[in-house]
């Protein structure tokens, strides 16, 4: 997979085609990224000991890695 964490990419296919967003995490195994800002569903929570309301929240679903295309490479510095 050419796709790193904090790389810039491109989304080519699906509802967000066209959009641009920073990858948050990788799912290696099964060729999978997660998009700061794309790909948002709703996930309904139960109450329990962590969140006592519950409710519906939006999150970040994974994208297939062959529907996205690298932009731009943010390398980080290790001092």
């Amino acid at each position: 997979m050419k796709v790193k964490k904090n790389d810039n990419v491109l989304i080519l296919a699906g509802k967000d085609k066209g959009k641009t967003g920073r990858v948050i995490k990788t799912l290696k195994k099964q060729d999978r990224v997660i998009v700061e800002g794309i790909n948002i569903v709703k996930k309904h929570v139960k109450p329990n000991q962590n969140n006592e309301n519950g409710g519906i929240f939006d999150i970040e679903a994974p994208i297939h890695v062959s529907n996205v295309k690298v932009i731009d490479t943010k390398k980080e510095k290790k001092d």
